[in-house]
């Protein structure tokens, strides 16, 4: 169901670009505004179901080193995922950490590289593994930590005649907005608008994360949606207009992590 919701929901923004050039820049001083640039990076891996709990060890030895990056500012954020809706070629772990510079993602690779926490027999198992690195101005967290969130991630890909900011536009007058709603009654923890800082793949694609605080909190995202394309029923229409239906692609996992 999420699928399809975020699908229409981000086409509203198809009609919001025709309507909001009428409207007078006073009325739109509420509008949302980009943050600076948030850096994420995401270890990817397939491991053997064998080595699972070898791997929940891994999770807590690299637990000192986010630790201190935290406390001396080079990290605002990190944590770790287990996927829940597994795919044959697909990542089974994940271990993630955000900074508000390239640099400090890339300082805190080198300590585990340095302190052999890339060797570990668990990740040694991986019969697949890949990196990625994210950059968001369009986020927002609570502070502190969390167990057994639910990690919702929604991949798109622009159509290659969609405007250059529909990206902007969807975050500004859509996602955020809506997910602010989320991130105030508790129901989400945290969310991002990504792109890649560093492109594995095409360039416009996009990802749209939420961490729901509970199993409910997924639903409570889906009911969000489906208020907010009351008063749009042209919004799937936009939204095809903008994007590659065919390449969207959705995730659900499980996980723990903290923000400053």
């Amino acid at each position: 169901m999420n699928k399809r919701l975020w699908s229409v929901f981000v086409g509203i923004c198809g009609l919001l670009m025709l309507s909001l050039s009428a409207i007078p820049s006073a009325a739109q001083m509420s509008e949302v505004k980009e943050k600076p640039a948030m850096y994420s990076y995401v270890a990817n891996w397939q491991i053997p179901r064998a080595q699972w709990a070898a791997m929940e060890k891994d999770n807590e030895s690299n637990k000192p080193i986010l630790d201190k990056a935290m406390a001396d500012g080079t990290l605002v954020g990190y944590g770790n995922d287990e996927n829940l809706v597994h795919e044959a070629d697909g990542e089974t772990h994940d271990n993630w950490w955000a900074s508000m510079s390239m640099a400090g993602l890339i300082k805190v690779l080198d300590q585990f590289y340095a302190s052999g926490g890339t060797s570990s027999p668990a990740l040694n198992s991986a019969t697949k593994h890949w990196d990625l690195i994210f950059m968001s101005k369009y986020y927002n967290w609570k502070p502190g930590p969390w167990k057994n969130g639910y990690v919702h991630v929604s991949s798109y890909k622009l159509k290659a005649d969609a405007p250059n900011d529909a990206i902007e536009m969807i975050s500004k007058h859509l996602v955020v907005p809506m997910l602010e709603k989320m991130l105030a009654d508790g129901s989400i923890r945290e969310y991002e608008v990504d792109t890649e800082a560093i492109h594995t793949g095409a360039p416009d694609n996009f990802w749209i994360v939420y961490v729901a605080s509970s199993p409910e909190g997924l639903d409570k995202v889906s009911a969000a949606i489906t208020d907010s394309l009351k008063d749009h029923p042209f919004a799937g229409p936009a939204f095809g207009a903008m994007t590659v239906s065919s390449a969207h692609r959705d995730e659900l996992l499980r996980g723990e992590g903290t923000y400053k």
